[in-house]
């Protein structure tokens, strides 16, 4: 494992992916209040420009926000080649953005399985492609930051395609940890449960109509229990700071994971159940 930690970021150049809502946003926002110096993207640039503006009124130098597409190789390359020409490598790599959609089996179409792999998968290879190479060169202390899931560890009812490709985070996180560790750079793989973010209410679920009645009153249950993108953001800075490699936003998740390696009859009871108790709530919103 790496040898030094960042402790704080005042002065660090951060690379924040997947800022313009949610846990990017928040953890933007949080980093600008510590003094550091901001590299955003997002996909979407309206939600963009107004976390670049927050950052800046937080009083955070902003040195690049860009809208981008981290499917596009070429163009997040091209990215990442600009920002350290211009900025140096990164101290830090936050990679959040992601997108999620989930279904039955026999209702997940191929092109679900698809853009899950690409977004959050092929998104991420992207991402550490782009910065990675120059942050061992520049043998300094650093951080890399892979938000996968409560989905990259568990195996929840529905999640197939989602968790194709957050298991894959997974995997990729887990060898870099060792890959990276003489170069000083520590791989953190935070694993969210649930987080009351814009993709709750956007979230495409195969084969339900989102205005069924019966899926709004899962959504008011699913936020009753899910922690906000500010918490979900400090517990993942603080388990970078503390230098840990699995980092949890809940405690659910981490009992879970216990349960998976340490008690597995416990764990397929639990998930058995948990899928029963997802088959009951779908059949009167799908085919």
């Amino acid at each position: 494992m790496s040898r030094r930690r960042i402790k704080n970021y005042r002065g660090r150049v951060c690379v924040v992916t997947g800022a313009a809502s949610g846990i990017g946003r928040a953890a933007a926002l949080r980093l600008a209040d510590e003094g550091a110096r901001l590299v955003l993207t997002d996909l979407n640039a309206e939600g963009l420009a107004s976390a670049e503006q927050a950052c800046r009124d937080a009083g955070a130098p902003v040195l690049v926000a860009e809208a981008l597409d981290l499917t596009n190789h070429e163009a997040v390359m091209a990215f990442g080649a600009r920002v350290v020409a211009d900025s140096g490598a990164p101290d830090a790599i936050f990679h959040v953005a992601g997108n999620s959609a989930w279904g039955r089996p026999d209702l997940l179409e191929h092109r679900i399985w698809r853009s899950m792999v690409e977004v959050n998968l092929m998104g991420t290879i992207h991402v550490v492609e782009a910065f990675v190479p120059a942050m061992m060169t520049a043998r300094k202390p650093a951080a890399l930051v892979l938000v996968s899931s409560a989905a990259g560890l568990l195996g929840l009812p529905w999640h197939a395609a989602y968790s194709a490709a957050k298991f894959g985070i997974r995997g990729v996180a887990e060898v870099l940890r060792f890959d990276l560790a003489p170069y000083d750079i520590g791989v953190h793989l935070v694993c969210p449960g649930g987080v009351d973010t814009p993709l709750v209410e956007t979230v495409e679920i195969a084969g339900v109509d989102r205005s069924d009645p019966e899926v709004a009153r899962t959504v008011d249950q699913f936020r009753r229990h899910a922690v906000t993108p500010d918490q979900a953001a400090e517990k993942m800075l603080e388990g970078v700071r503390k230098g840990r490699y699995l980092v949890y936003t809940s405690p659910d998740v981490r009992i879970g994971f216990a349960a998976q390696k340490f008690a597995p009859p416990l764990y397929q009871i639990a998930m058995t159940a948990l899928h029963r108790r997802l088959a009951k709530a779908g059949r009167g919103i799908l085919p």
